[in-house]
C-alpha cells in the first residue's frame, strides 16, 4: 500500500466470502472420501437388523466371511473395550448384543477390500430373532408409559386457578413429524493406525473430542492415543453431533485390529435408516385468556418420540420446554414434558434442538386464540409479548434484551402487513378454489448450551516470523462459515488482512476437550477463545516494540498501515521477525467460558442462556382446495444478529435456515411401517425443498439496529439455529388459508408437515363440522 492510500476497513463486520467458497464451486474442497486412499485400505459396512424389536438368538455369518473381498467380520464379542458409542447414557451399542432395539440397528461389521464388496457381504448375514412387542408411535409409548427418563414439569404461578378464572378457555392439539438431516456428505470416517497403538481418525463430525473419547474407551486406550481431525463437513445440521461416532468407531476398530487403514462411507439408504432424526412431537394445550387474547393461564403437554435410547433427548426436550414461550409472557404456566421410549432409531440433535417443536406449539395457541375471538393473529401475538413487568420466563429467567416488539413492528411496516392482509382477504372473497393465507410470526431463541459445562472453548494461535498466522480452534466447519468468521476476528486483533490467517483442520491434538459445534455457539465460544489467544501474542509484541523503540506498551498501536510505536512505523511482518530474533514467544492458547449462566435441572429454574436472538418473518401462501397442493408465494424476513461479524455469511444462514424449516413444515415426511421400519429412506421418497420451492419474492434483511448487550465477541449474535424457526410463519399462513376455505368453522386441525394430503384432511374436517 502506497503512502496516502485510504486504509481498508477492519476485518470484522465485513461481507467476506466463505474461505472455501471457490473450492466448493470448483469441486476441489476435500472431504473424507476425496482424500487419497492409503495402500491396503479396508472398507467398512454394517450388517443391519431388518426386523424390529426382538431377542437376538443367533447370528450366522458364514456366508459373510466367505464372500469375495472380505478380510474381517466383527460382532460385539470382538470389541476389546466398551461396546458403547453413546454421548451420555451409555446405552448405544456399536454392535447389538442380546437385544435388537430397532430396525436398522447394526448387528455386525464387515471389512473388505472395496466398498462394494463390504456392502454386498453385509447383506448376507442371517439373524435368528425372537420377536418382542414393539412400540412404534407416540400413542403406543404413552399407552405403555414407556419413557427414557421421568416426566419433567416446568411451572410458574397457579395454572389451574388462572384457567378456571379466565374469561375464555380453549383446548387443542398439534402434531409435528420428524426430519431427516439430509446432509450432502453422508457419514464418513477414515482411520489410520500409527505407532504404539496410536490411531488417527478423519471424521465428518461436529464433535471430534467425543469421538476421541468414545474410540479410546472402545479400544481400551488413553485419549492421547487417539487423534480426531476434521477439515470440513458437507453439511451436518446436528446429524453429526452424536451420530458420527458409530462410523468412526467402526473404522477405528478395523484399523486397530488389522493394522491397516479403514474407511467407512455409509450408503445413503443405510445412513437414513440407521441414524437419528428430529424428534416427532404431539403438543396439547389448555389456555385461558381475556377479550384481547392475552393469556392468563396455560398448560402445555409435550410428548416426543425419543426412540430406543437416550442419545441427547433429555437436553432436546428440555429446550423444547424452554422455547414453549417463544416471545410471549405466560403469567401462570405449567409445561409437562414426556420423553417417550420407542423401538425406533433414536432421535437426535437437529438444527434448533427441540426449540422449533416448542415454538410451533405456542404459535398454534396464538392462532387458535385469534380464531376463537375473530382477531388479527398478529394483534394477539403483540398482546402477549414480553414487556415491562411481564418479563419472566417459565424457567424464572428475566428477559432483559427484548427487542421483539420493535423488530416485529419494523417488519410489519416495511413489508406492508396491513395492506397485504386486506389484499389477501379480497383475493379469497373472489377466488372459489385457490385460497391465500398470511402470517407474521416472531422468534426468540436462547443462546448457550443448556448443559452448562459445555459452554467452553479453546484455540491455538501461532504467529510465524514472516508475519503469517496459523489458527486452530475447537469448532468444526460444516459450511456455516465458522472458520471465516474466526479468521476475521484474529486478523482484526493484529490489524492484518484476513488472507494472512490460515485456519487449519480441527484436531484433538491441538485443542483438547472441546464441545460440539452446536447450540449456535460456534462463533461465540471459539471466536472469543481465538480472540484471547491472539491478544496474548499482541500484548507480547507490544511489550517488545515498546522496549525496542523506547515507548510505553500502551502507546504501541496495531493499525492496517503498520505497527506504530512513537514516531516509528514498522510492518507487522518486520516486527514479528524482530520479536523472533529477540526470543519472544509468538504462540499462545486461548480459552473462553461463557459467563453468568447457571441452571438447576431438578427444579427447571435458572439462567440457561447468556442472551436471546430475535427475528420475525411474514409469509404469504396459496393452497389449491381441490388438490391440497400449496406454494409459498412471498417471504419477508427481518433478523437480529447483533453486530454481524460477516453480513454475507449471516444472510446465507438466515435464508438457508428458513428454507430448511419450511421443508420440515411442508414436504419432508418420514413414513414408518408398523414394525418401525423407515420407508422413506431415499431422495425418491423423501422430499427436501428444491430451488423451485424458494418463494419468488424473498426479502431477507439483517436488522440494522441489532446490538448485543451481552459481552459476546464484537457484540455479535448467533445465527445458526434461530432462523430455522422463522418458517413457523409458513405453517401459520397455511393454517389461515385452510380456515379461509371454510369460513366460520373455527381452527383447522392441520398438522405438520402440511402435505397436500394433510391439507385436504384439514379441509374435510372443517366441512364436516
Amino acid at each position: 500500500m502506497s503512502e496516502g492510500d485510504p486504509m481498508p476497513p477492519g476485518a470484522v463486520h465485513r461481507s467476506l466470502p466463505h474461505d472455501s467458497a471457490d473450492l466448493h464451486v470448483a469441486g476441489t474442497a476435500l472431504y473424507v472420501d476425496d482424500l487419497p486412499e492409503p495402500p491396503g485400505l479396508l472398507h467398512c459396512a454394517f450388517g443391519h437388523a431388518t426386523d424390529g424389536h426382538g431377542r437376538l438368538v443367533a447370528l450366522d455369518l458364514d456366508a459373510v466371511r466367505a464372500a469375495p473381498g472380505v478380510v474381517a467380520v466383527y460382532t460385539a464379542a470382538d470389541i476389546p473395550g466398551d461396546n458403547d458409542v453413546s454421548p451420555v447414557a451409555g446405552d448405544d451399542r456399536l454392535l447389538a448384543e442380546a437385544e435388537i432395539l430397532y430396525p436398522g440397528q447394526p448387528l455386525f461389521l464387515v471389512a473388505a477390500t472395496s466398498t462394494r464388496a463390504a456392502r454386498a457381504a453385509a447383506r448376507l448375514g442371517r439373524a435368528v430373532i425372537e420377536p418382542l412387542p414393539a412400540l412404534v408411535t407416540i400413542a403406543d409409548a404413552i399407552a405403555a408409559n414407556s419413557l427414557i427418563e421421568p416426566t419433567q414439569v416446568m411451572r410458574r404461578g397457579d395454572a389451574d386457578a388462572a384457567l378456571f378464572a379466565a374469561a375464555h378457555r380453549i383446548a387443542g392439539r398439534v402434531e409435528m413429524g420428524g426430519q431427516e438431516h439430509f446432509y450432502l456428505e453422508g457419514q464418513a470416517a477414515l482411520a489410520t493406525p500409527g505407532e504404539q497403538g496410536e490411531i488417527h481418525i478423519l471424521s465428518s463430525t461436529q464433535h471430534p473430542s467425543e469421538i476421541q473419547h468414545l474410540v479410546a474407551k472402545m479400544l481400551g486406550r488413553a485419549h492421547a492415543d487417539i487423534t480426531v481431525e476434521v477439515r470440513r463437513m458437507g453439511g451436518a445440521f446436528g446429524g453429526k453431533e452424536t451420530q458420527a461416532a458409530a462410523f468412526a468407531a467402526a473404522a477405528a476398530l478395523v484399523a486397530a485390529t488389522t493394522g491397516r487403514a479403514a474407511k467407512f462411507r455409509a450408503a445413503r439408504d443405510d445412513d437414513m435408516v440407521a441414524t437419528g432424526k428430529r424428534h416427532e412431537f404431539e403438543i396439547r394445550y389448555d389456555v385461558g385468556f381475556d377479550d384481547a387474547g392475552r393469556i392468563e393461564g396455560i398448560r402445555l403437554d409435550l410428548a416426543s418420540r425419543c426412540g430406543a435410547t437416550a442419545d441427547l433427548s433429555p437436553a432436546i426436550n428440555d429446550r423444547a420446554m424452554f422455547h414453549s414461550d417463544n416471545c410471549y409472557f405466560l403469567p401462570a404456566v405449567e409445561i409437562v414434558s414426556r420423553r417417550l421410549k420407542t423401538h425406533t432409531v433414536s432421535n437426535t440433535a437437529f438444527r434448533g434442538f427441540g426449540g422449533p417443536q416448542g415454538m410451533l406449539g405456542i404459535e398454534r395457541v396464538m392462532d387458535a386464540i385469534a380464531a376463537h375471538l375473530g382477531h388479527d393473529p398478529l394483534a394477539v401475538r403483540r398482546a402477549n409479548f414480553y414487556g415491562p413487568g411481564r418479563d419472566t420466563t417459565p424457567y424464572h429467567m428475566r428477559v432483559e434484551d427484548n427487542v421483539a416488539p420493535e423488530l416485529v413492528g419494523a417488519l410489519a411496516d416495511r413489508a406492508g402487513y396491513d395492506r397485504r392482509r386486506a389484499d389477501v382477504a379480497a383475493f379469497n372473497a373472489a377466488s372459489p378454489v385457490v385460497k391465500k393465507g398470511l402470517a407474521l410470526t416472531p422468534v426468540k431463541f436462547g443462546i448457550s448450551f443448556t448443559t452448562t459445562h459445555l459452554n467452553q472453548a479453546g484455540a491455538l494461535v501461532l504467529v510465524y516470523a514472516d508475519g503469517s498466522i496459523h489458527l486452530n480452534h475447537g469448532g468444526t466447519e460444516m459450511g456455516q462459515g465458522l472458520h471465516t468468521k474466526i479468521a476475521q476476528i484474529v486478523a482484526d486483533v493484529f490489524a492484518v488482512p484476513v488472507d494472512v490467517v490460515k485456519v487449519s483442520a480441527t484436531r484433538t491434538d491441538k485443542v483438547p476437550n472441546t464441545s460440539a459445534t452446536a447450540a449456535s455457539s460456534g462463533a461465540d465460544l471459539n471466536g472469543m477463545a481465538a480472540y484471547n489467544a491472539a491478544n496474548t501474542i499482541r500484548d507480547r509484541l507490544a511489550a517488545f516494540a515498546a522496549g525496542r523503540f523506547g515507548v510505553a506498551a500502551a502507546d504501541v498501536r496495531f493499525t492496517r498501515g503498520g505497527v506504530i510505536a512513537g514516531g516509528d512505523v514498522v510492518a507487522f511482518a518486520s516486527l514479528c521477525r524482530m520479536a523472533h530474533l529477540g526470543r519472544v514467544s509468538l504462540a499462545s492458547t486461548g480459552f473462553y467460558a461463557t459467563p453468568d449462566i447457571h441452571y438447576d435441572r431438578a427444579t427447571h429454574t435458572g439462567r440457561p442462556f447468556l442472551y436471546f436472538a430475535y427475528g420475525a418473518a411474514l409469509s404469504e401462501v396459496a393452497i389449491d382446495t381441490l388438490t391440497g397442493e400449496h406454494r409459498v408465494l412471498a417471504v419477508d424476513i427481518l433478523h437480529d444478529v447483533g453486530r454481524s461479524l460477516n453480513p454475507a455469511i449471516d444472510l446465507g444462514q438466515i435464508e438457508g435456515g428458513f428454507i430448511q424449516g419450511m421443508g420440515w413444515l411442508t414436504t419432508e415426511e418420514l413414513v414408518y411401517d408398523d414394525c418401525g421400519r423407515l420407508r422413506t429412506h431415499a431422495p425418491s421418497t423423501y422430499k427436501i425443498p428444491t430451488a423451485n420451492d424458494r418463494p419468488r419474492h424473498m426479502q431477507v434483511e439483517i436488522w440494522e439496529r441489532g446490538h448485543n448487550a451481552a459481552p459476546t465477541i464484537h457484540r455479535s449474535k448467533a445465527v445458526g439455529e434461530p432462523p430455522f424457526m422463522l418458517a413457523l410463519s409458513v405453517f401459520s399462513a397455511l393454517t389461515a388459508a385452510v380456515a379461509a376455505a371454510v369460513p366460520g368453522k373455527g381452527m383447522p386441525t392441520l398438522d405438520a408437515p402440511a402435505t397436500p394430503e394433510r391439507v385436504l384432511a384439514a379441509l374435510r374436517d372443517l366441512r364436516a363440522r
